[in-house]
Order: C-alpha cells, then structure tokens, then sequence
C-alpha cells in the first residue's frame, strides 16, 4: 500500500519503508488532500493544485495566491468542488476543478470584517473546514478560524453564524453520514479579540444535532483541551479526534507535545483512547487524522514527519517517517 503525504515541504509518497518527494510541490505547505473521481487535489499556500497521474505531477488548478485549507466534492456530484481559503473565503468549481469562482456572499457575511487569527500581527481568517449535507444539496457549514460556524440551507444566498459556547475558534468539522443534522466541530483558545483563558469549556469538542443552531460541549473532564485534526469512518460511523494542550504544542517542547487521540463509536456520547504506551502521551504532535484502509483503522500524522497506521484497539504501526512535519495523508 502507498500512501501520499502532504507536508510543509511538498508531497512525498510513501510505502513500502521507503519515501520520495513528487514533482510539482516543491516547497508548498500542503494542508489538504483529496481523491475526487480519478483526479487528486492538495490544497497549498498558493491555491489548488491537481493531479491526473496518481500523484506522481501535480500542476497549479486555480486560486492562486490563497492558502487552501480545505477542499471539498458535492456528495453525488464530482463536478462540483468546494474550496475554503486564508483570507476566509469559499471558493466552487462546477466543472471538476478546471476552473474556480469565489462565493461572494460568504465573504459579505455580516462580522466577517473582523474574522482573524489573532497571533502578532493578526492574520486573516481562515476558512478551515467546509462539510456538505450529503442529503441536502443547498445546506452547507464552513468552519472559520476565527469567526465561528457559517452555514447556509439556500446554497449560499443567505447565511447565519453560530458560535458554540461563544467559541469562534473553529478547526475542524465533519457530520454524521447517517445523520446529517449530527455535526461535530473541534476548537482552540482563539477569539476575535485574543486568546481564552484555557479552562474547561473554552476549548474542545462540540456537537449539533440540529445542524449548527445549537452546540453541546462533550470534552468534559478530557484533556488536552485544544482539539484539532478530527474525521468519521463512513463505514462504521466511528469518530476519531486528535488533541494537544495549545495551538504551538510541538515536540520540542520539554516532555513533548503531550497530544492525544481519542475515539468515540456511539456518536459523542463516550470516549476512549487510541494511544499505546508509547503514545500517552505522544511527544510529537498529531497534526492530521485520516481513514485507513481497513474500517476502524485510522492515518495520523505528525510534527515529526512520520505516518502511522492505528487500528481500534489502539495498535500503532509507523509506515513512514524522516518526513517534513505532515499535515495530511492520502491512501494510493
């Protein structure tokens, strides 16, 4: 088995023990990537990127000069692609990824003016996480770091913005296949005016049953708090969810990043841990979470640049490592 890997340095495939860089990335940081038909994508510091022969060349797609933090497919529908940029925007391509349109009306949001990530200098928001109603072609959430949820139930020309527990820190989000009213969303300490003291609550995991109007806190009692990579097997619904005590965690921190990963089968309703005795905590940080190939199984990435396998009783096994930092992980 094969498996790309995007990193802060380019797109590496690796399998086999041995890893090798790909043409095309060079350099990119790349938070995103996604197999879309027969086409893959990875999302870059300058836009979308594309590939028609299995990762091995990658050319530019569109939307140079933005950051692409996230990158979509309408369910049913691999000729309609949705993409979410640093600064926040929303970004469609229609005919399957040849050519991209921005969403106005998302980056006309009412308060989006003041969307930020507020390091020194601020940056600009980030439109981090996009997940699509896989029942309901016209309903559509975007995650914002830092502005809160943004969804629309008419395709975009109306919007409304929730914060869950007026937490506007928004990482990752993704709903139930089942059930796409369920949606869940992993958050930090930013807010539009800072950052939050780091006690329960201000931090963590939140779910909607009633998609987006209302949230639940469900990291009670769970630590670390600043919970970020996050995905749902399809297959099996499980939930998988990766944690550290701050946004800059790193292992080379004294101890090491102290990350977790947790996994949840009912839903959100209880919780338990994927991490071996060598990972409780991990010292290197859990940057990208991903399905496996068999169910249950899920990828993680780390700061340290290696991928490992972890199955459901928690078994960890390194398919590469001696990477750049890696963001995300595509099986071939």
């Amino acid at each position: 088995m094969e498996y790309l890997v995007g990193t802060s340095r380019g797109v590496f495939c690796a399998g086999a023990g041995e890893s090798r860089e790909l043409e095309g990335l060079k350099g990119h940081s790349v938070r995103a990537l996604v197999r879309i038909g027969e086409a893959l994508f990875a999302g870059t510091r300058d836009g979308v990127f594309h590939s028609a022969d299995g990762g091995r060349s990658w050319t530019q797609a569109g939307i140079a000069g933005r950051e692409i933090w996230d990158i979509v497919p309408a369910p049913g529908d691999p000729e309609t692609i949705f993409a979410g940029s640093q600064p926040a925007g929303l970004f469609r391509s229609r005919d399957g990824g040849r050519s991209w349109r921005e969403i106005e009306s998302f980056a006309k949001i009412p308060g989006a003016e003041r969307w930020c990530v507020p390091v020194t200098p601020p940056q600009g928001g980030r439109a981090r996480t996009i997940t699509l109603d896989a029942k309901n072609p016209d309903r559509w959430w975007v995650g914002v770091e830092v502005g809160g949820v943004a969804r629309t139930e008419d395709a975009g020309e109306s919007w409304m913005v929730s914060l869950p527990n007026n937490n506007p820190d928004i990482h990752v989000m993704v709903s139930r296949p089942s059930r796409p009213d369920t949606v869940f969303a992993t958050t930090g300490y930013g807010r539009l005016d800072g950052v939050a003291e780091q006690i329960e609550g201000n931090a963590g995991l939140f779910r909607s049953l009633d998609g987006g109007e209302t949230w639940q806190y469900l990291w009670q009692g769970r630590l670390p708090r600043y919970t970020r990579p996050m995905v749902i097997d399809s297959r099996n619904e499980a939930l998988t969810v990766a944690c550290a005590p701050t946004a800059f965690s790193s292992y080379k921190d004294e101890g090491g990043a102290k990350a977790m990963l947790y996994r949840s089968d009912d839903g959100g309703e209880s919780w338990r841990s994927l991490c071996d005795a060598a990972h409780s905590p991990s010292a290197a940080c859990l940057l990208g979470v991903a399905v496996g190939e068999r169910s249950g199984d899920v990828l993680v990435t780390t700061d340290t640049g290696e991928l490992w396998n972890v199955t459901p009783e928690a078994s960890w096994t390194m398919l590469a490592g001696g990477l750049p930092p890696a963001w995300s992980v595509l099986p071939l």
